[in-house]
């Protein structure tokens, strides 16, 4: 008798192959960019700064009898909008453990951190200038809201400022694609 090789099939549920480890974070994406914790804690800051600065502002009674007051609780209600919009965006990414990677979805971030920060930083520069005509020039502080001016042009600063990195992260990327 020749013996001849056996192949027997083998039960599927003995035998277990594991799967490859898949890395949650991708070497391109560093902490700041959307879909990332870092990213997260940006847009966080970035809408709770501009809703103090909305806030301040609103309690004030006599802001719309100045155009740049105006402007600043425009941008940073635009600031608000956008930035809530994009952190509820990275709790998603961050929950389904995905990240951005789309050239499409970086660009539209890209352009609104753009549009949004300039729209901010134009404001507070606006409303600085105002505050010091008040406050240093006119001498008119204690008739008017100079302080709640002030910390209101301050939060919308804070608030530019940590748009920035998101804007500089985002178009990083978009160019490095």
């Amino acid at each position: 008798m020749m013996s001849r090789p056996a192949v027997h099939p083998l039960d599927s549920s003995s035998t277990t192959i594991e799967a490859p480890a898949v890395p949650t974070v991708r070497m391109k994406d560093f902490q700041g960019m959307p879909g990332t914790t870092g990213g997260l804690l940006l847009r966080l800051c970035q809408f709770g700064f501009a809703v103090i600065s909305l806030c301040v502002m609103a309690t004030t009674s006599d802001f719309p009898s100045v155009t740049a007051f105006s402007y600043l609780v425009a941008a940073v209600s635009l600031q608000c909008l956008w930035s809530l919009l994009l952190a509820i965006a990275d709790i998603y990414a961050l929950s389904v453990r995905r990240s951005f990677r789309s050239a499409g979805l970086v660009s539209l971030f890209t352009i609104g951190d753009g549009i949004t920060s300039t729209l901010t930083f134009a404001a507070a520069c606006a409303s600085a200038g105002i505050t010091v005509l008040i406050g240093n020039d006119l001498d008119r502080c204690n008739v008017n809201h100079c302080k709640r001016f002030m910390s209101a042009t301050a939060m919308a600063f804070l608030s530019w400022f940590s748009v920035s990195p998101s804007f500089f992260l985002n178009f990083w990327s978009l160019a490095s694609q």
